[in-house]
Order: C-alpha cells, then structure tokens, then sequence
C-alpha cells in the first residue's frame, strides 16, 4: 500500500541528485561562456593590436598622400542640392571654398554619440565632402583613438571597410563579409549578439562598381545568404541585416544623396581648412602669388588640390622664374605638376608619349566609367607598368591602397582631378590623329575626323544629362579646352608634337565655346553647365570679352546688356573676380528676366547689392524665393530706390520667416508704407537673424512706427535701425519709446528727419534713464526746442550707454543746450558728438568750450559749418589746453581767421591728445600758418591736418614745411586750394618729404 512516509526519503534523495547535475550543468555552461568571452577579449584585443600596426605602416605612405589631418566635423541637416547635382570642385567654386553655413562642429569623440540627454545615438551617419577632403584620413584618426581606447570605450568592435574591397566580389553574405574584414574565431558572439556594440564604417561608398539602389533592392535578413553586394549595402543600411549595427558612411556629396533621408539619422560633412591661415610650410612667396589668383586660391581650400598648387608653386619659384612664367590657371598648374613624375625631366621637354597611350588612356576610359580605384590586373590591362615603392610615378601620380586586415592591393591616381587632366591630355592626343569616336573603346563607331570634330563631341557628351547629371567631366573640358591655350601650347608643343596650327585651333574652339554660351542660357536660368563653358573660355585665355563684362559690372553698365551669355560669364565673375568678392553690385541693371537667369548664381554671394532696379511685384516674387532657398549665403542685401510697394515687401517678408544667412537688409528709397510695414514687422518678430534694417524714406508714418515697437519689445537680435525721414510724429516716437524701455539688444537708432518735436523728444529722453544699451542715438532736423533738449539733457545724467549723439539742423535756440549748467556732467558717456549746420555762433561755442574743460568722455567733435568766427575758436582753443580726452575735432568753414588759428596753434603746444584736426574753408593765412608752423615743432600727437583753402601762399606754405623738419609724427597734410603754383607745390612738396618721408601730402 502507498504511503508518502514510505517514499520521502527516495523522492529527497532524487531532487538533491537533480540539483547537484543541474549546478553542474549550469557551473560547467558559466565557466564554458567566461571562457569564451575570455577568449573573444582576447582576440578583439589581438583585432585592435592588428589595426594599430597597420596604422603605423601606412604612416610613411600617407605623409606623402595629400589631406586634411583635422578630427573634427560639421554637423549638417542634408546635402544640398548644388553638392548632388555638380561636380565637386564645381561645388568649391561656386562657395568660394567655404564650407556650410550652418554646419555644427563635432568632434569624432561625438560623431556617433546622443548629443542631447532626450536624444538617441544614431544607427546610421553618413559624412560627406568632396574628394581630396580627408575623409578617409579621419577613419585613420577614428580607429587609431578607439583601438587605443581613447574613444566609445563601450564599442565592442569598429569595422573600418573600404568599398573598393568589396567591388570586387559580385554577390556576398553578411556573414562572409564580415569573417573577411575580422578573420578571427568565436567572433559571432559579438557580431550577431544584440548586446554588444558594433559600428560598421564603409569608407568610398562612390568607389562600388554596381550603383547603390535602396528603392528596388529585394530585402532580406538571412546573414549567410548571398546576394549582389550593392543589395547587401542597401539590406544593412535599412536595418534588415545587421539591425544592431550602428553605421558610418562616408562618400563624396553625390553618391551620399542617394541614400534615403529618411534611413539617415546623421550628416556630417568634412571641413574645408580656413583660407585666411596659411600653411606653416608654405613660403610667403607662394601665398603672395595665390592669392593674386582667386580661381586657383579658392579650390586651394581642397587639401589634395591645395598640395598639387603649393607643390607647383614652390618648385617654379626655385627655378629661373623669366624662364619658367608661374601658372595662371588650373591647367598649366597640372601640365607642371604632372610632367616630371611622367618624364622624369624637370621641364616639360621630356618624352611622355607612352606614359600618355597606358595611363592616359586607363584614366580617360575609368573616368567615363566613373571608376577610380584599379587593380592590379587592369593596371596591367592597360599596359601600365606597377609602380614601384617609392618611385616619381608611385608617389605623386598613382597611390597604393592597401587592405586594413587582409592582403588585397589597389590603386587610385593620387587625386581625381589627377585622373581627370590625364584623361583630358590623352584625349587631346588621340583626337589629332584619330579617326573613330574616342567616347568608345569599342573599333565599331561613328568616324570621326579632326581635332574640332573631336573637340565638339566632347563638349556635346559633357553637357548631356547622362554625364552632366554630377557633371561628371566638367573638370576634363575644362583641362581639354586649356591646353589649346597658348601658355600651354609654350609650355608643352614640344613633347606633344603640336605645331604652329594651334592658333586656327585656339580660335575655332573660342568661337565654338562662345556659340555654345549664347545659346546655352536662352530665357532660362543660367545652368552650371553655361557656367562651366565659360570657365573653358578662361582655361583657353580668351578672357576679352570676359574682361569687358567685368568692367561693365565695376562701373555699373550693365543696364540692357544681361542677355544670353553675358549672365553666365556674371555668373562665372560672381565666382571668381574680386570686384564681386567683397561686394556683388548689381545696381541698375536688373529686371526680372534677367534676374530670373542669374537666380541659382545668386544664392552664393554675401554682400549683395541690387538698388535703383525698379523691382515690381512679380520680381519681388523671385526675390523672396531666393532668400527662402535652403542654400541661400546671402548676409547682406541692399534693394534701395527700387520703388518697392506694399504689395511686394510680402513676398520679401515671407522669406524672412524661414531665412538663416541675412543679417543686413537695407530698404530705403522705397514707397513700403505703414501697411507694408506692419507686413514686414510680422516677419520681424519671428526673425532671429536680422540685425540691421535700413527702411528711411518709406512712409512708414505713426503706424509703421508702432508696428515697429512693437517687434523691439519681441526681437532679441536687431541692432541697428534707421528710419529716418519717415513721417513719423510723436505719437509713434511714444511708442518706440516705450518699447525701448523693455528692449535690451538695439545699440543704434536714426529718427533724423522726422516730426518729433518736443513731445517725441521727451519720450526717447524718458526712454534713456532706462535704456543703458543704446550708444547711438540721431536726431537730426527734428523741430526740437529748449524743452526737448532740457530733457535729453536730464536724461543723460543716469544714462550709462549712449556714446555718440547727433544733432544737425535744431533750432537755433536749442542751442542753451551748451549753456546749461548739467551739460558737462551729462557727457560721461557720450563720446561722438556731431553738431554741424546748427547755426552756431560764438556764445554757443563759449558754453560747449565750458564743457569741455571738464568733460573727460568726448573724443569726437563735429562743428564744421557754423558761424563761430574768431571768438569762438579761440574759446575752444583754450579748453583745448585742459581737455585731455577729445582726439578729433572739425572746424571746417567755421569763420576762423588769424587770431583763431594763433590761438588753436599756442593750444597744440600743451595738449597731447588731438591727433586730427580739420580747418579747410578758412582765411588764418600766412600768420596762421607761421603760429601753427611753430606749433608742429613742438606738438608730439597730430597725425592729420587739413589746411586746404586758408589763403595760406607760397609763403605759408613753406612755414608749414619747414616746421616738418622737426616733427614726424604728421602722416597727412592737405595744403590744396592756397594759391601755391605748381612750382611752389613742388617745392613744398619736396620739402615736407624731406623732413617727413612718411607724410602724406595733398597739395
């Protein structure tokens, strides 16, 4: 019979031998996976020990690869239309060689890191920039501080994988991959454990041989099954195959377009390095030079083409530079920097006929291929001979790539420019005496005869939208037009058999570019392929007509001209020339087709200056679409007397609410009104950029004017308003007052010539005891009386900012300004004071002359034009001996005669401080001058005296000379207008240099 008591001790016994096997099973699993991870430690250690030596082997190598060493990026928001449809030294051009605007910094510490406590890390980052960049350099730079533990110390493993190694497998798995970039055992536990951190970087994803299609790859998530490497690419970055994997991609700008924003966590673009340093190895002769050639200078901020330059330069400059004339443009930089590591020769008298049949042909055959890294069997299929380590050839025309961990070799021409001037150069070659289409390696093809008809059906394949897509042979006209150039026809005739029939070539091809720009732009925008047809003019040194056109936009004659060519040869200016550097000026000249044609252009300048065009609204339109682009570098923009109304100041004002770049808008001359206005200062109280707007002249009245206070109680950027000669009454100078006193960012405001009497002056004045901000304030032809200027006077005494104050044209009773007894205490701060045309005498002069001998502040003092005559200059001749602070004081046409002048001269003994002083316009005569000429004997501060129209004489004159004998501080002197004779000009003139060499003389 059954009972529990009698199988207890059997059942304990069972469970107790049961949990002795389980420990066992789970002691011998635990000590199984220690072991493992063990092991896995090991051998990722062995993995970081195996990429940090071949670092230091490809330390020798990369010294001599050109690129930028920098280890930051710049966080972007995408790539921009321009850097997915042109070819990449196109895209330096157009931006001058600067880089995004908007673009973050980021180090690589934080490339693939949450850069918010609420953000997550991203999967996928994708960097882009052009090549020659330093893309790959800044892979190096990762892997070296993460293999020596420097970054991401939680990343299990980094897998640094150039594609050009995977082009040359036609189908492969995950799984296979992976063992053949990290060849070691147990390795799956990391790279197919969810728990551990893995990032994959796929360094040239332009350098895949099968183009990368994300929208029709078959998806799948099976890791050993094989499919075509460029579905593998699209099946990983989608997330279906190594879904815990985070991702660096890295390409040039076209290729990285094409991966889907919406898988793209990241972008980041490699920077371009500043202009304005120079390289610490750069002689100061080479730097003089480039910057001499803008062209040149701005595709110098690419690295590799910035070596090429800097290469060029410095060894010509060793040379006998009568014989050997430096380069003026791209080609003739290449045709020296190539023909020594292909001749071997220093000149260009060396053969490279047979380098030029091997390597020019794979480089004219690989670029339509679009194809820029080789193997060593298709070297060989070209007849082109392995460099050999160390060799002209190895070093500065093909590089050897080598695998990260495995044995795989590869070559790429050092840069692709290189490849493109190579191709160009055998393509000039062959043309001369083939007879078949060289678009076409093929021996069945349309026959063709002569060099033209070549030339042609270049130019023709280049502008087609299959090659012109990522202008992928831009850069090859561009050099295939230059060396029809007569500088390169000099520099390399000789080598390449071409004889004196050049000069026919040179101007057929001329006219055959220059048909192709006329007819090229028609009624549409001008498209870079016009500008790039331009850019060959330049290369073959046909630059007359580009030269007329460049004048007529410095002298501001392009009205009626803007037709056909001429807007792509501005737009090629707008790139290069200097005159548009600094300041584009397009004023008095633009309509709206016209405009239309120049729109993509635009969009790349900064200061940009289009007034007196007479813009209607249809233009205004174009206008706002222009500042609303994503790619807009606009920061200044000047649309003065263009007749803008109402109605177009709306569009204008819709683009200020998504516009980053313009911080200067500049609107004065126009008919706005205050209800365009009120329309424009919508946009002003979302905008966050602007910090000076120009609206005098508008009409604005009351009403503008209290829209506008109302976007200073709001806005946290704006500086600098003007809006003068508005119409503005007391009413709305309340309202600016009142909003003044809550505004802590606006420094200078202009309300000159409006109606603000003394009510609207009393208001600003009340806004000063609160407003400590404001350092400039202008007032000018305002109706203000003793009332207003007693309060601003009040006001003063607590204010702490104001620091220049202008008054012109107040009633003439205002001026018990000067007599009132706080004057002097009320200029603490204020240091620019401008008082001219304020029908001044002497009493006033007396009551300012007060002030100053106490008043420590003022620096500047404006009285020119006022009637103070001798008495009162000779007052303020004698505060000049106390004042220590005033440094520059005008007193043009102020009624000074020969006591004046006797007076200011016995005060320029004593005082230190004046270094300019303006007395054209006066009568202090030949006495005048003697006082002053014993004044500069003694007088250690002047720089800058301005005797001009004095009735000085010859005699005069020579006091002042010979005074300069014992001064050498003066660095100008203007003595015009003093009935000296050009004989007795030039004796003076011979005499002030004598004593002073440095001086500057206007006589």
């Amino acid at each position: 019979m059954f009972t529990p008591d009698r199988v207890q001790p059997y059942n304990c016994t069972r469970l107790v031998y049961m949990i002795n096997i389980f420990v066992c099973f789970f002691f011998s699993a635990c000590v199984s996976h220690i072991c493992l991870f063990l092991s896995v430690d090991s051998v990722v250690r062995r993995y970081k020990d195996a990429l940090i030596q071949r670092l230091k082997e490809d330390e020798n190598s990369l010294a001599q690869v050109p690129g930028n060493s920098n280890s930051t990026l710049l966080l972007i928001e995408s790539v921009s239309d321009l850097q997915q449809r042109e070819h990449d030294l196109v895209q330096v051009s157009v931006n001058r060689g600067a880089g995004p605007l908007h673009g973050r910094v980021l180090g690589l510490d934080k490339l693939i890191a949450s850069l918010t406590r609420g953000s997550t890390a991203p999967r996928v980052t994708l960097t882009v920039g052009v090549a020659g960049s330093g893309k790959s350099r800044m892979v190096r730079r990762f892997i070296q501080l993460w293999s020596t533990s420097q970054i991401y110390p939680e990343l299990s493993l980094a897998i640094p994988i150039a594609c050009w190694e995977l082009s040359s497998f036609d189908r492969l798995s995950v799984e296979r991959m992976l063992r053949l970039f990290v060849p070691y055992d147990n390795m799956d536990i990391i790279l197919f454990n969810e728990s551990c951190k893995v990032l994959l970087i796929l360094d040239g994803l332009e350098e895949f041989r099968q183009s990368l299609d994300f929208a029709d790859a078959p998806p799948t998530s099976d890791p050993r099954r094989e499919i075509p490497v460029s579905d593998l690419i699209a099946n990983i970055v989608r997330g279906n195959l190594l879904p815990g994997a985070t991702l660096w991609l890295l390409s040039r700008p076209g290729t990285g377009a094409k991966v889907p924003a919406g898988l793209v966590d990241r972008v980041t673009e490699a920077p371009s390095p500043s202009q304005t340093s120079t390289p610490e190895d750069v002689s100061s002769q080479v730097w003089t030079y480039l910057n001499s050639q803008k062209p040149l200078l701005i595709l110098s901020s690419v690295p590799a083409v910035c070596h090429i330059i800097i290469t060029t330069l410095s060894r010509l400059l060793k040379l006998d530079s009568d014989a050997t004339p430096l380069p003026r443009t791209l080609t003739e930089v290449y045709a020296h920097y190539c023909w020594p590591h292909l001749s071997g020769s220093d000149t260009p008298s060396g053969g490279i006929r047979k380098p030029l049949s091997t390597l020019g042909r794979l480089a004219f055959y690989s670029l339509l291929r679009r194809r820029y890294t080789f193997s060593e069997t298709e070297l060989r299929t070209y007849s082109v001979d392995i460099p050999t380590q160390g060799s002209m050839l190895g070093c500065r025309i093909l590089q050897r790539r080598q695998s990260w961990l495995s044995d795989s070799v590869a070559w790429q021409f050092t840069h692709t420019s290189v490849q493109e001037f190579l191709g160009a150069l055998f393509y000039y070659i062959s043309s001369r005496r083939g007879m078949f289409d060289l678009f076409s390696e093929s021996s069945v093809c349309w026959p063709r005869i002569g060099f033209h008809s070549h030339y042609r059906a270049a130019l023709q394949k280049t502008n087609q939208s299959d090659a012109a897509a990522q202008g992928n042979l831009d850069l090859f006209m561009r050099f295939l037009s230059g060396l029809l150039s007569p500088a390169a026809a000099a520099l390399l005739g000789s080598s390449l058999g071409v004889g004196q029939e050049e000069q026919l070539t040179q101007r057929t091809t001329a006219s055959t570019l220059l048909q192709n720009t006329v007819t090229g732009t028609g009624g549409d925008a001008v498209s870079m392929r016009s500008v790039t047809i331009v850019t060959c003019l330049a290369e073959l040194q046909q630059v007359e007509w580009l030269r007329s056109i460049e004048d007529d936009l410095i002298n501001c004659n392009l009205r009626g001209k803007l037709k056909g060519g001429v807007c792509a040869v501005l737009a090629y200016l707008l790139q290069v020339s200097d005159t548009c550097t600094e300041e584009t000026q397009l004023s008095n000249c633009l309509d709206s087709s016209s405009l239309k044609r120049l729109l993509p252009q635009l969009l790349y300048c900064s200061k940009l200056r289009m007034e007196n065009n007479e813009f209607k609204e249809g233009t205004m339109e174009l206008l706002g679409s222009l500042l609303s682009a994503k790619e807009c570098h606009i920061q200044m923009l000047s649309l003065a007397d263009n007749s803008i109304s109402s109605k177009g100041i709306k569009p204008l004002s819709r683009a200020l609410l998504v516009n980053r770049t313009l911080t200067t808008l500049d609107l004065r001359g126009n008919n706005i009104g205050a209800k365009g206005a009120k329309t424009l200062c919508e946009a002003l109280k979302m905008n966050q950029v602007l910090v000076s707007v120009n609206l005098q002249n508008n009409h604005i009245e009351d009403e503008g004017a209290r829209a506008l206070a109302e976007v200073l109680q709001s806005n946290r950027k704006l500086t600098t308003l003007n809006i003068q000669k508005n119409g503005i009454g007391p009413e709305g100078v309340k309202k600016i007052g009142e909003a003044l006193k809550k505004n802590e960012t606006l420094q200078d405001l202009n309300v000159s010539s409006n109606h603000l009497g003394d009510l609207g002056t009393v208001a600003l004045a009340q806004a000063l005891m609160v407003n400590h901000v404001l350092h400039t304030l202008s007032l000018q032809s305002n109706s203000v009386s003793d009332r207003g200027i007693k309060a601003l006077s009040h006001a003063l005494q607590s204010n702490q900012g104001l620091s220049c104050l202008k008054y012109v044209n107040v009633k003439r009773h205002s001026i018990n300004l000067f007599k009132h007894k706080q004057f002097h205490v009320y200029s603490c701060v204020c240091v620019y004071f401008s008082l001219q045309w304020n029908f001044m005498k002497a009493g006033a002069a007396k009551a300012l002359a007060q002030s100053l001998m106490s008043n420590t502040c003022i620096q500047l003092l404006d009285l020119q034009e006022n009637t103070l005559g001798d008495n009162g200059v000779i007052a303020l001749a004698s505060a000049l001996r106390s004042n220590s602070s005033l440094s520059v004081l005008y007193l043009q046409g102020v009624s000074a005669g020969k006591s004046g002048a006797v007076a200011l001269a016995d005060a320029l003994v004593v005082n230190e401080s004046l270094h300019t002083l303006d007395l054209r316009g006066n009568s202090i005569g030949m006495e005048g001058a003697k006082a002053f000429s014993s004044a500069l004997k003694k007088n250690r501060s002047l720089r800058s005296l301005n005797l001009q129209e004095n009735s000085l004489g010859m005699d005069g004159a020579i006091f002042i000379a010979t005074a300069l004998r014992g001064n050498h501080q003066l660095t100008y002197i203007n003595l015009q207008g003093n009935g000296i004779g050009e004989s007795g000009a030039k004796v003076v003139s011979d005499a002030i240099k004598a004593g002073a060499p440095d001086c500057v003389v206007d006589i």
